[in-house]
């Protein structure tokens, strides 16, 4: 016979049960339950970040900074991502931009900043873009779309 999963069974003696302490005197473990006097270590838990008396160390660091949860996040690319990557008349989508590696997430918002030169006529497809941006794209003859 070949030993398998469904075959398998405990040598007889080797798991033996846990003492249940604390159950009176007739389980063998009442009263203090083998913990000895009072104290700390005979409680059965310590509060979560207790450093036995001394200051812990959440309330050690200073509380600084501020997160803003409200804050809308975007995934920022500049005009010259899309001067080495795009053609003259391309129309840019926010997928080719995904697609060619400018952008990394999709589930985020983009926007589009004045960082770096253009020189060629493009329509930009974003959900947001700076003044700048625009006013760049804009003399050049191209076009910026808000989805």
């Amino acid at each position: 016979m070949s030993i398998r999963l469904e075959n398998l069974i405990y040598t007889p003696g080797s798991r033996k049960e846990k003492h249940r302490k604390g159950r009176g005197h007739a389980a063998g473990k009442g009263k203090q339950a083998g913990r000895g006097q009072s104290g700390q270590k005979k409680r059965s838990t310590v509060r979560l970040g207790f450093e036995g008396g001394q200051n812990p160390w959440f309330r050690r660091v200073p509380k600084i900074g501020f997160y803003n949860f409200n804050a809308k996040k975007f995934e920022i690319f500049n005009l010259s991502d899309l001067e080495s990557r795009y053609q003259d008349g391309d129309k840019i989508s926010l997928e080719s931009l995904y697609l060619k590696g400018i952008l990394k997430k999709r589930n985020l918002p983009a926007k589009l900043l004045a960082k770096g030169e253009l020189t060629k006529k493009l329509t930009i497809t974003t959900n947001a873009y700076s003044a700048a941006a625009h006013e760049k794209i804009t003399k050049l003859g191209g076009k910026i779309e808000v989805r």
